[in-house]
């Protein structure tokens, strides 16, 4: 862990249909984040593409990444060059039949520090990934880094208390949530309101009950339904820098492309962890509970 404050960076953008395209403005915006003195740069998930999820085609598999590949090894070396950590996540091909929603995480020398393959997988209506992506191994795992162990999680992830935890408990300096969430453009202005409170609730409480920090990086712009079965997806942005206390520390106050930057006393993690011992005061002999699915009425 840091004991220094470190520079963190958030990077929010819309997709086009140009992979190259999208390619270049994360690394536009990787660039603006290092004029700014970032340190560690997070990217949107699937930053480089549309999220394709909306429907279920088997086309898209074509546009599925090796790691390393084109994007990790160009990422890499602009890694080296400005010297900071980038998370970077993409639609990765493990292998024939085997895909994954990937966030990679590269050194500031260039180098592959380690992977985080999502492992909660949804399967609701504008957001069909379980077509496209095998729940990932080995699972909930800090990425260690030279500005401290990155607990990476994916979207989906973020509405789980128990991936925050476990990433915790492995020794996590701070969470990170690359995100692809919007609304549906047919929602009430109340619901969508309802929809997008809770996101930000549920983060939030993640970073108090850890004591950590959390990042959050979401995309911006209307996604269409290819399948013309649907309004398609607004996303909301919405990138924030949330503190050990759930404070948010900057926020992108609309839904517009932007570069969020921040910093985070990392050292405060342990101070908080010393006056809310939650972590010390856990019931582990009474969980057993949640390893189960449901436990039925009797």
């Amino acid at each position: 862990m840091s004991t220094t404050p470190v520079n963190v960076a958030l990077v929010q953008h819309a997709c086009t249909g140009n992979q190259a395209a999208n390619l270049e403005t994360a690394i536009h915006g990787i660039r603006q984040a290092a004029q700014q003195g970032a340190q560690l740069v997070v990217l949107q998930e699937l930053f480089s593409q549309p999220y394709f999820c909306q429907t279920a085609e088997p086309a898209h598999f074509a546009q599925a990444e090796t790691v390393p590949g084109v994007i990790t090894d160009r990422l890499g070396r602009l890694a080296a060059e400005l010297a900071l950590v980038i998370v970077a996540p993409l639609f990765e091909r493990r292998a024939a039949g085997i895909y994954h929603n990937t966030a990679v995480v590269l050194e500031r020398d260039g180098t592959l520090a380690g992977r985080y393959r999502k492992m909660h997988i949804p399967d609701d209506p504008g957001y069909h990934e379980k077509y496209y992506f095998t729940p990932g191994d080995p699972g909930f795992e800090p990425v260690p880094t030279s500005l401290g162990r990155l607990g990476v999680l994916l979207c989906w992830d973020q509405w789980f208390p128990e991936a925050a935890r476990c990433m915790a408990l492995a020794g996590a300096d701070l969470l990170i949530y690359p995100t692809a969430i919007g609304r549906d453009p047919r929602d009430s202005e109340t619901e969508q309101a309802r929809q997008r409170d809770a996101w930000l609730t549920v983060q939030r409480a993640h970073a108090i009950t850890n004591c950590l920090p959390v990042l959050v990086c979401n995309r911006v712009g209307h996604e269409r339904d290819a399948s013309g079965g649907s309004a398609g997806i607004q996303f909301w942005g919405g990138s924030c820098i949330i503190g050990q206390q759930g404070e948010v520390l900057a926020t992108v106050p609309g839904s517009q492309p932007d570069v969020l930057t921040g910093v985070l006393d990392l050292s405060r993690n342990e101070v908080l962890r010393q006056q809310w011992p939650f972590l010390r005061d856990r019931r582990v002999d009474a969980y057993a509970g949640l390893l189960q699915r449901y436990q039925d009425p009797d």
